[in-house]
């Protein structure tokens, strides 16, 4: 699709390539340009947009309990194949006296 630039206006992306591109309202663009060739990619939020201060705090609290607990040996890991995660799950389960989830009697 070719569109004409002209004098005052700003550049507008037309509504079949936006769809195309799986650009919608309220997205975020960021624009690069290299050798004359003009580059849109979405602007993915960092952290610091995604949480309040109050939250991030949080987060880095239980970050860091998380790896204190890793240095300390109790991490469990790396595993060779999902059933052996999922039977060393079941396994701490039954240790730790947890309920069992309920059949579906559907």
């Amino acid at each position: 699709m070719t569109v004409t630039v002209k004098n005052k206006e700003e550049l507008v992306v037309p509504l079949s390539v936006r769809r195309r591109a799986g650009i919608k309202s309220g997205d975020r663009l960021e624009f690069r340009v290299s050798g004359g060739v003009i580059r849109i990619m979405p602007k993915l939020p960092s952290a610091d947009d995604e949480y309040t201060s109050a939250q991030r705090k949080v987060i880095d609290a239980r970050l860091a309990e998380s790896e204190g607990e890793f240095k300390d040996g109790r991490g469990f890991g790396p595993f060779d194949t999902a059933e052996a995660m999922i039977a060393h799950m079941k396994a701490q389960l039954k240790r730790t006296g947890a309920p069992k989830k309920p059949k579906n009697r559907g």
